[in-house]
């Protein structure tokens, strides 16, 4: 399967005006701004890539949802290297039962994240993290 490609259909959202509360600090409206300034095929490990300052921790569901994709690519590009799928997996885990991005997913875009676990738990088992 092209993930990367399946993601883009499943998750294909329009760009959101504003990804973060950028009205709440300084913090919000920067990573807001980084968040604006690229889409889906541009967003990288630059932008992405640091734990502790990740755009994507202040970014409300409606835009993890339109980043996905970009998110599915970076965890399998890195895979072998930088590792970002355990940030990915970060970003999925949320409040258990009342995690607001899991409720804001369809039941196809649900199983699709399910199923992309899946294909990085069974094909990448040494590389990854658990």
């Amino acid at each position: 399967m092209d993930w990367i490609e399946a993601a883009k259909q499943i998750f294909k959202l329009a760009k959101p005006k504003h990804f973060t509360n950028y009205n709440h600090c300084e913090e919000c409206a920067e990573h807001d701004q980084t968040l604006i300034q690229a889409d889906v095929d541009t967003i990288s490990l630059e932008e992405l890539g640091n734990p502790g300052w990740d755009p994507i921790c202040f970014c409300h569901d409606q835009g993890k949802k339109y980043y996905m994709p970009a998110l599915i690519r970076l965890s399998l590009e890195t895979v072998h290297h930088e590792g970002y799928f355990e940030q990915f997996l970060f970003h999925l885990e949320s409040n258990g039962e009342q995690n607001s991005l899991y409720r804001s997913c369809s039941a196809a875009q649900r199983r699709f994240i399910a199923a992309f676990v899946e294909h990085m738990i069974e094909h990448y088992p040494h590389e990854i993290e658990l």
